[in-house]
């Protein structure tokens, strides 16, 4: 891998152009959110296109990636129009809170800024990628009313620390979790991420479990395998 770009088993995410690149969070939510049912999806806070790209990867639906960074957008759609799906994926350079699309979606996915409380880079770029700033959970679930189908469903990655800020929101919003799976890097360490699945509804069964990425170092589990096989070069 480069740091200009990470080469997957079916495309490749040229990221010089965005403040964030690559993570292993931002792989794990793109191969873990349903889609199989997914017909317009939206990716909030897109990136470098990378979960859209996952996305159209895995199923058959229309994709719109919307990014508030000028260039982030830009680098999304140069790895949309490289990749084998890109007649199906749209990229906007837009502000979430403005967006009235013609149609709502079934499902929406965010990996989403929330170092709220650490101290901001001096590059306004990736400041705006990595701070809630501009769009913290309360603002996040209330726009999400208005983009989601009725029975949609939303999927995010956030730690862990802050999963009772975003569980609260979504219940103001009408939501509830129908699934979370907990991250951890091994088996004996803590998880610090979490993948959540929201759907509309002010209570319902949650389907909770814990994902370790490696039982032994260097080696995915094969959880994790599951997940991220399609998509890894390293993983067979």
């Amino acid at each position: 891998m480069s740091n200009s770009y990470f080469k997957f088993k079916q495309f490749t995410i040229e990221q010089q152009g965005c403040a964030m690149k690559v993570g292993t969070d931002g792989c794990l939510l793109g191969g873990w959110f349903d889609c199989s049912q997914s017909r317009r999806i939206l990716d909030i806070g897109c990136g470098s296109g990378l979960i859209a790209i996952m996305a159209a990867q895995r199923c058959s639906a229309r994709i719109t990636g919307i990014d508030i960074e000028e260039s982030a957008a830009a680098q999304a759609t140069a790895n949309v129009n490289a990749c084998p799906w890109s007649e199906r994926i749209e990229i906007l350079n837009a502000d979430i809170l403005q967006y009235s699309p013609r149609e709502l979606f079934d499902t929406i996915v965010c990996n989403p800024p929330y170092f709220v409380n650490s101290l901001k880079c001096e590059d306004s770029s990736r400041t705006l990628a990595r701070h809630s700033d501009t769009l913290e959970c309360g603002s996040f679930f209330k726009k999400a009313t208005t983009l989601l189908t009725t029975d949609g469903k939303i999927s995010i990655v956030i730690p862990t620390d802050i999963i009772e800020e975003w569980k609260d929101a979504a219940a103001l919003a009408g939501f509830s979790p129908s699934r979370i799976t907990y991250i951890k890097t091994t088996p004996r360490k803590a998880p610090k991420r979490v993948l959540m699945e929201f759907i509309r509804a002010y209570h319902c069964d949650t389907e909770t479990k814990t994902l370790v990425l490696e039982e032994e170092q260097g080696a995915y589990s094969n959880d994790a395998q599951e997940i991220l096989r399609d998509f890894y070069l390293k993983i067979l």
